[in-house]
């Protein structure tokens, strides 16, 4: 699929993408394997705080092809280059309101992403994603002010820095309905209101390859998601993403198994 030339301008000039109905011909399907996911976990949803699952496609032979569709593949080889990294996935129930906040420090020079499948309808008052246009771009004064109210953890501040609640700060809301892929830079501030209590959503993870010189910087991201899974035999990958792994999907495993094999001192 890759992308048009306006379609790499936007994301470049505001931090997302939005690809309506996309998967719709695949939605029951993917759907259900969300669900199988959850059930073989024995984890359950109590619908008071979010549960999450980290890494979530990596457990499904379906799921894990998705990175094999083109629709997914050109797509972040369009915007990070043919040899990208996926980085992990995670498959969530949403509770509520998550306040405004990004997924990386604003000044991380890496490029990364994600892709995003919402399960159920999701409007600008029910839940949707909302996005503060631009605010990804580095050494941008635009982007300085922005983050000492809205930092990279989820302990934003609008109604101290304008005297706004946090649903009112200016934003576009990604409405969307199941089938819809949406796409948005890990730096971009962002947020969601008034949702229910068990919004299904999950997340494709990618980052450009690292060169040479900067794979210290990988080691030292990868020792800490080892930390925070708190399970030195988990692997980075899940058994089916790498059992069904072919040599095109290989590429964009093979650099973060390396690094793992490092650390564990192979």
């Amino acid at each position: 699929m890759g992308l048009t030339e306006q379609q790499l301008r936007f994301y470049r000039t505001f931090g997302f993408l939005k690809f309506p109905g996309l998967f719709a011909a695949e939605i029951g399907a993917i759907t259900d394997a969300f669900e199988e996911v959850w059930a073989a976990s024995g984890r359950t949803h109590d619908h008071v705080k979010r549960s999450m699952l980290i890494p979530f496609v990596d457990s499904h032979p379906y799921l894990s092809a998705l990175l094999d569709d083109p629709r997914i593949d050109e797509t972040a080889a369009a915007i990070l280059g043919d040899d990208y990294n996926y980085e992990t996935s995670d498959g969530n129930y949403y509770v509520g309101d998550t306040k405004w906040h990004s997924d990386k420090e604003p000044d991380d020079p890496h490029e990364s992403f994600k892709i995003a499948f919402y399960l159920d309808p999701v409007t600008e008052a029910t839940g949707a994603l909302r996005v503060i246009p631009g605010s990804t771009h580095r050494g941008d004064a635009f982007l300085a002010m922005l983050h000492e109210a809205v930092p990279f953890t989820f302990a934003s501040r609008p109604d101290e820095s304008w005297g706004v609640a946090g649903a009112d700060v200016p934003a576009y809301a990604c409405e969307s309905q199941p089938g819809d892929m949406l796409l948005f830079n890990h730096r971009i501030k962002h947020s969601s209101w008034g949702g229910g209590d068990r919004r299904r959503m999950f997340t494709f993870n990618f980052e450009a390859r690292y060169a040479a010189a900067d794979l210290p910087v990988l080691r030292q991201k990868m020792a800490a998601e080892s930390a925070a899974r708190e399970a030195t035999t988990q692997r980075a990958y899940g058994e089916a993403m790498l059992r069904t792994a072919g040599p095109a999907r290989m590429r964009h495993l093979e650099q973060r198994l390396a690094v793992e094999e490092q650390l564990r001192g192979g």
